[in-house]
């Protein structure tokens, strides 16, 4: 039998996280989900726009995560922003949460996708809150490449 594509199959992105926080550490997580939630998500259905990880009695857990009922869905459908268990090896946990003990680190969800089309894996990352000015020098530097870019381009061309 030949090998079916390994590659990532993106549900949800949350592109503020990356805007809004300076990423530190990226971790691959697995979800602990309920079939429903697993049929939803096969639509394309989901956003992680206000999620956020946190430690209970030493697990990881993933919050605030949006994703809705399964519209086929019986008696037996999910809560749409259920709290979900984020499954990872010990070691990874513990200097995740040893990181986050440190001021101003938080835990942010950046992607949501399957992986060779079964598992549903869960990027998340540590990251520290960026300041306003922080913000509008990422953008300003994004513009001026940018314009760059262009420049050079047209540069090329004539």
């Amino acid at each position: 039998m030949a090998k079916k594509d390994t590659g990532r199959q993106v549900i949800a992105s949350n592109k503020k996280a990356r805007h809004d926080y300076h990423i530190v550490d990226t971790y691959e997580a697995g979800l602990a989900l309920m079939g429903t939630e697993v049929k939803s998500l096969r639509m394309g259905r989901a956003s992680l726009v206000d999620g956020f990880c946190q430690f209970t009695n030493g697990e990881l857990w993933l919050e605030n995560v949006y994703i809705p009922e399964y519209l086929a869905g019986s008696w037996t459908n999910h809560a749409a922003r259920r709290r979900r268990k984020l499954l990872l090896h010990r070691t990874e946990m513990d200097k995740i949460e040893q990181k986050t003990r440190e001021s101003g680190f938080t835990i942010v969800p950046l992607s949501l996708y399957f992986v060779d089309g079964k598992r549903v894996k869960v990027e998340i990352a540590v990251a520290r809150g960026k300041k306003e000015y922080d913000k509008r020098q990422a953008l300003r530097e994004k513009q001026d490449n940018r314009e760059a870019q262009r420049a050079m381009r047209y540069k090329n061309l004539g």
